[in-house]
């Protein structure tokens, strides 16, 4: 299936036409059919046939990849997952726009990673969509939020029920409402070497 494209259509408005063309809509159709259906029933352990099944509808998922079956991916053509990812049940990835994640990246259950927000200056509420990239070995926390445009940086522990409104630095240990580098994450010195 080809890739719909992620951005909505400029200077529409969203109270009388829909924020994405036909081609879109059909297509996130399809693949709720296909996630109700294939996606969300599968035993926990399949995690080859749900990768399977998002790259048939154009994700691009390396090996390794655990995603688990109460996961929601909005648009899988938006979704990169590097080697190792895990995602985990209840995860939201809501991905109008691009989400690429890095490789061992852990998306705990209830996160939220949400890629689009609405234009409030605006009397249509245009829909806005900006990507959102965790780095490699970043782990975030249960029930976090990232807002649109946010980048986590390589090895960033996002803490359970933060909110992410700007992007977090590498190796460091944030949390918070809205969220707030804390710490430096500490790592033993065998795991740093192969980081």
């Amino acid at each position: 299936m080809t890739a719909p494209a992620y951005n909505s259509r400029p200077g529409v408005d969203t109270h009388a036409h829909p924020s994405f063309p036909l081609r879109n809509r059909v297509a996130r159709a399809l693949w709720n059919a296909a996630w109700l259906l294939l996606f969300r029933p599968s035993p926990r352990p399949c995690h080859g046939w749900r990768r399977m099944l998002l790259r048939c509808f154009g994700a691009t998922i390396a090996p390794g990849c655990h995603l688990y079956p109460g996961a929601r991916i909005w648009a899988p053509w938006n979704l990169t997952c590097e080697a190792d990812v895990a995602v985990g049940d209840g995860a939201i990835l809501y991905n109008q726009a691009p989400i690429h994640l890095g490789r061992r990246v852990v998306i705990s259950q209830g996160a939220h990673l949400c890629t689009g927000t609405h234009d409030t200056t605006s009397p249509g509420f245009e829909l806005i969509a900006r990507p959102i990239t965790v780095g490699a070995r970043a782990w975030l926390a249960a029930e976090c939020f990232l807002l649109p445009g946010v980048t986590i940086g390589e090895g960033a522990v996002i803490g359970a029920r933060a909110v992410v409104t700007r992007s977090m630095p590498p190796w460091t240990i944030c949390a918070g409402h809205p969220c707030q580098p804390l710490k430096p994450r500490a790592l033993p010195r065998t795991f740093a070497e192969e980081a």
